[in-house]
């Protein structure tokens, strides 16, 4: 087990010394302490010693910033020694056992993310916490095409080239969290779980999870995702009128015919290149993207005919209706194909 243990950490308790001491007794060669500007320094230095680090904010920072603090100071001194790290939290709601369990599943694996994910169907779990981590986990399943059943654990493993991947992911506080699991696919970095012991103290009252804020940050792909394409669309409507003007000493179905290719062409340009910079962040090659989407363009033009021609011969509605209905199906069709398909990261080994 050549795995490195961080602990971030805001004003504890005697439960902190339990977390070092099951650390130690596990195995853990090198432990790393996060004091996130705690009121008192007495169980960290109680803590410190060759095995185990401490790294002190003057200040409270947030949890995503100790993370990364404690990732920093482990790539520069301990990268060469160790195959990654584990964090886990220091209120002794990961058992040493589990956490060690995570990190033998990371194993050598450089890009890969370990959760280890509790059962929240168990009668112990808290109410808010059970029904945050299931709208959470519909959320990613939906959006972000990730199947995570414990969204919001804090006994994360991960090799040594997601860690560096990972300390450039935004984020100062606790939905630092969440961004490292929305950035994974980006990243092409895999998520693997190992089921853990279900554990919460004083009914996890030291949570500070806000399962709205987490949702709104999911919902943003979505919107992003919509907002692309109402942009291309008001390029496309402008372009149209102002080729119109230029083409107007043309025939006019020559003048009409141009003016609707050249500002398709343009405008599906722009939406290929917000959604590949903007929406999706992909890091695939332009080259290997481009005739993906337009081929996805060109299915969606013909599904949209077929559809509404189809739909208003079997419901007697009006084409208008139905083309909006047809749309918003392709349109979230066309999210899942581009999230998933065209603009997907490939998984690096």
């Amino acid at each position: 087990m050549k795995v490195c243990a961080i602990v971030p950490s805001l004003n504890p308790d005697e439960k902190l010394i339990d977390v070092v001491t099951g650390l130690r007794k596990s195995g853990f060669e090198q432990i790393i302490l996060v004091n996130d500007g705690s009121e008192s320094s007495e169980y960290f230095d109680r803590l410190k010693g060759d095995d185990c680090v401490v790294l002190t904010h003057d200040v409270n920072k947030g949890k995503g910033r100790a993370m990364k603090t404690g990732i920093e100071y482990y790539l520069t001194n301990f990268a060469d020694r160790f195959d990654g790290i584990v964090f886990c939290d220091g209120d002794n709601q990961h058992s040493p056992e589990d956490i060690v369990r995570c990190a033998n599943a990371l194993g050598e694996k450089e890009n890969v993310l370990i959760l280890g994910a509790r059962d929240f169907s168990k009668s112990n779990v808290p109410t808010r916490s059970r029904m945050g981590n299931r709208t959470m986990s519909f959320l990613f399943r939906l959006i972000c095409g990730l199947s995570i059943s414990d969204t919001q654990t804090g006994l994360r493993a991960m090799g040594n080239a997601a860690a560096r991947e990972f300390l450039k992911t935004k984020g100062e506080r606790f939905e630092y969290e969440t961004n490292m699991l929305l950035e994974t696919k980006r990243l092409g970095i895999e998520i693997e779980e190992v089921k853990i012991e279900t554990i919460y103290i004083e009914e996890n009252k030291s949570s500070h999870y806000n399962t709205f804020k987490d949702s709104l940050r999911i919902l943003k792909i979505l919107i992003k995702f919509a907002s692309a394409s109402i942009i291309s669309c008001v390029v496309d409507v402008l372009l149209f009128a102002l080729f119109v003007k230029l083409f107007a000493f043309l025939p006019a179905k020559q003048q009409l015919f141009i003016a609707t290719a050249i500002a398709r062409v343009i405008s599906s340009i722009v939406n290929y290149f917000l959604n590949f910079k903007a929406v999706f962040k992909s890091r695939s090659d332009v080259k290997a993207t481009i005739w993906r989407y337009y081929l996805l363009c060109v299915v969606q033009t013909v599904l949209a005919y077929f559809g509404v021609y189809f739909l208003v011969r079997l419901t007697h509605f009006n084409e208008v209706l139905m083309k909006l209905v047809t749309d918003f199906v392709l349109f979230l069709i066309s999210f899942q194909v581009q999230r998933d398909f065209i603009f997907q990261t490939k998984r690096k080994k």
